[in-house]
Parts: C-alpha cells; structure tokens; sequence
C-alpha cells in the first residue's frame, strides 16, 4: 500500500505519503490563497523526500471539506486527476475528521474548522476516531457546546466563545492518510470523494446581471 494524501479545505495546503505502516513523508504550507499554486509542487517534494515517483501510488486519499469553494475544489480535482491517470482508487474523509484524529483528546471534544462570514464548520466528536454528529456551519455564539475543549483554528478565532481551544490548528494530510491507512487495515469502506458544501459559494451572479447574446 502506498497512499497520497492531500487537503485543501482549510487554509493548509497538505500533502503526505503513507506506506500502509506509517507516514514516510509529509508536507504542509498556510496559505488560504495559494492552493493551486503549492499543491503540485507539495506533492513532487514528498515524492522526492520518499524517493518514490507517481506511479508507485496505489491509492489516493483527499479531505472533502467542509470548506471554502475554491479551496476545496482544487484539492478534489486534483484527487481525482492522479487517480484516473494512475488507474488506482481515490478515497474521501471528512477534513474535520483529520483534525479529530490528531487532537490528542481521550473525552468528548469539538472540531471547528473557519468558515468565514463569523460562522465556523463544525462537529462533536465522542473520541479522535469517532464523530457523532453531521459537520454544520454555524455562528460561534449560537453553539451550546458544554464547555467541551474545541480543536481547530475556529476555536483560536472566537476565544470568548471557545476558552478551550487545543491543538491542532490545521488538519494534516498525515493524520488523514493515517485514519484512511488504519480504516482500509480494518476492512472498512472508504467513500467516493464528493465535496462537502454546507452553503452556497461565496461568488455570487449580481441580481441584475444581463446576459448579453451574439446578434
């Protein structure tokens, strides 16, 4: 097993290689407006770190969101690119479930993820490896969350909201390469990626647009 890993829904650009036993190379870059320009180049670096080409790859793992729309996509597309290309399967994971998995929490806690707009996406989670609620988007102050420690950099945005923040900031393509690794290890099946949108694009055709057609 050789699977690549990678995530654009958050403002990290990430990238990882996992040879079905651990992660052998890793990559991750914060830049909410440079998906498109680092992920390539992110994926040659492990790549070149591992001493592997492409097409050693056996499969493919993207995080679906939730998360911005021209982010997201790009992450996705590219997914799916590598995986027609090479003939291997491409596998899908919630991003906020990365998150989850590399939080080093043994109770209850929150994933919170920056939506923009004042709003977070977020999720419950009863342990790292299991959630127990739909991701939602929501404003910080209309969450009841218990006092529950909230992973993520929502919770470092809204402090007065989320006094507990923990770590990590942002999901890693290794934490996420390790959930699929260890699913895929136990039988579990992995979904097809679909991106996961909670709202409408924040691009929007202007109410009086015309439509101006050739004579």
């Amino acid at each position: 097993m050789l699977l690549l890993a990678l995530d654009t829904a958050t403002p990290a650009v990430t990238v990882a290689l996992h040879d079905g036993t651990s992660v052998i190379a890793a990559s991750s870059q914060v830049d909410a407006r440079r998906h498109g320009e680092l992920l390539l180049p992110a994926v040659d670096r492990v790549l070149a770190e591992a001493g592997l080409r492409l097409d050693a790859v056996t499969g493919i793992v993207v995080g679906v969101g939730p998360g911005p729309y021209t982010g997201l996509r790009v992450g996705l597309m590219t997914a799916d690119t590598f995986a027609l290309a090479l003939g291997v399967p491409a596998y899908g994971l919630c991003t906020l479930d990365g998150l989850a998995y590399a939080a080093d929490i043994e109770g209850p806690f929150v994933v919170a993820t920056d939506a923009r707009r004042k709003e977070v996406y977020w999720a419950r989670y009863a342990d790292p490896r299991t959630r127990v609620s739909e991701p939602a988007v929501d404003r910080p102050a209309d969450l009841d969350l218990g006092g529950l420690p909230v992973v993520g950099a929502g919770a470092l945005l809204y402090p007065d909201t989320f006094p507990d923040a923990r770590a990590p900031e942002h999901v890693s393509a290794a934490a996420l390469a390790s959930l699929a690794a260890e699913k895929l290890a136990a039988g579990e099946e992995l979904a097809v990626p679909r991106p996961l949108y909670l709202r409408r694009p924040d691009a929007q055709v202007p109410k009086n647009y015309k439509v101006v057609t050739p004579k």
